[in-house]
């Protein structure tokens, strides 16, 4: 690529929709200025670039901004399509179908999970809702090591949460949706995806910190009363 070419990411550190971002710009070997945001004083340019939402991540590529972790991806996978592995299956009906189980992650699993973690009134039954949809997730692997089949891809990338985080938060409460034997194929896809090279790169160093975190948010949401 050409050398004036300048890529900025403005997100946070320990998000899992940064996470998603760096993820991708590491797979592709795309050079990058991080941007940390301090989301209770956001930065005037995080609003100039993102002036609908004011939210992280935006990519910016040549002062050209780009929102919504899902749609940087697509403009990362399609812009640097010469550069490292695809992100997106080049086969139109599987590239459809990544869109729809990350869309899948977006709007059902992580909502779920978030609400039976929580929120107080309702909670067992969002922590059945939750182990439900997971268990599509676990169908949808089949075989596969990753979603993306052999090689960590887009779906993966839109999995940060699940791979990662799940665990701390289950932690912390003390209540798990996601066990070795409810979805054993999904329970062993976190231990890949978290092995991963490209993602150790990034993720946050400090597990402890994370368990703490989720600790406080249940205290004070009196889940650990339950």
């Amino acid at each position: 690529m050409a050398e004036a070419e300048e890529v900025k990411h403005f997100g946070v550190r320990g998000s899992p929709l940064s996470l998603r971002v760096d993820i991708a710009l590491r797979l592709k070997g795309v050079k990058f200025k991080f941007c940390e945001e301090d989301l209770q004083n956001k930065s005037p340019l995080l609003i100039k670039y993102n002036p609908v939402h004011k939210k992280v991540p935006v990519l910016v590529h040549n002062e050209k901004p780009i929102a919504e972790s899902l749609v940087i991806l697509e403009y990362i996978d399609e812009t640097w399509k010469h550069q490292g592995p695809p992100i997106l299956p080049q086969d139109p009906y599987q590239r459809a179908n990544a869109r729809f189980w990350a869309s899948f992650i977006d709007e059902k699993c992580s909502p779920a999970i978030c609400k039976a973690y929580w929120e107080i009134e309702g909670h067992e039954k969002a922590m059945e809702e939750a182990c439900e949809l997971l268990q599509f997730l676990e169908n949808e692997l089949k075989d596969n090591k990753f979603f993306g089949g052999e090689t960590i891809g887009f779906v993966d990338m839109a999995a940060s949460f699940i791979g990662y985080w799940l665990r701390p938060i289950q932690e912390a409460v003390g209540v798990e949706v996601l066990t070795k034997e409810k979805c054993p194929k999904l329970y062993d896809w976190c231990d890949e995806f978290v092995s991963h090279s490209v993602v150790k790169e990034v993720l946050p160093p400090n597990k402890e910190t994370l368990i703490a975190f989720f600790l406080g948010r249940c205290e004070s949401t009196k889940l650990l009363e339950k």
